[in-house]
């Protein structure tokens, strides 16, 4: 089964269980994703073409990546005008995984999502647990540096001998100017 969705203003082949590269999508990674826009879907038995989009139609998938492409080089040149000019540009790219391909417009959820939130509950908990101690020594850390910083205020300043002070030198007065006020 397969289908063709039009997704940030380009087409897409798709399957289910394969990774598209699209156009920059918002979302975090691991966040679903549905796409409505199917202009085409292909079971073994029928072709189902829309006009222009396929009604109830949907495809489900999951970002698994944010990610750019290679750099693309500009290089402009007129010639006998000394003027050239290059620039480069790399396209922001967004990698999805599709999981699910429907005609009725109601996706299939994995049995993996299901149970997930049960197991993120657990992860969660431990974290907080590591957190906690992590404040802990974070709090510990921040007594321990303002410590030193007020041994590093209470510290007497060296001062330098007597001998070795560098001697400043008297500025000498512009000739021109101190003399023609000391004559008026």
């Amino acid at each position: 089964m397969y289908a063709i969705v039009s997704i940030a203003g380009q087409q897409f082949k798709v399957e289910k269980g394969k990774k598209v590269f699209v156009h920059r999508l918002p979302g975090e990674i691991g966040d679903e994703v549905t796409f409505d826009k199917v202009l085409l879907v292909s079971n073994e038995e029928k072709v189902n073409v829309g006009v222009p989009f396929v009604p109830d139609a949907v495809v489900l998938a999951q970002i698994v990546s944010h990610l750019r492409g290679d750099k693309v080089l500009v290089f402009k040149k007129k010639r006998r005008k000394t003027y050239q000019k290059l620039s480069g540009h790399r396209q922001n790219f967004t990698e999805i995984l599709i999981e699910d391909i429907s005609e009725t417009g109601t996706p299939k959820r994995s049995e993996k999502k299901k149970a997930a939130p049960k197991a993120e509950a657990e992860v969660a908990e431990t974290v907080a647990k590591e957190d906690k101690s992590e404040v802990a020594k974070a709090t510990a850390k921040k007594t321990a540096a303002k410590e030193t910083d007020e041994k590093a205020k209470k510290a007497p300043v060296k001062k330098a001998a007597a001998g070795t002070e560098k001697k400043v030198a008297a500025k000498k007065p512009a000739a021109g100017k101190s003399e023609s006020k000391s004559k008026k």
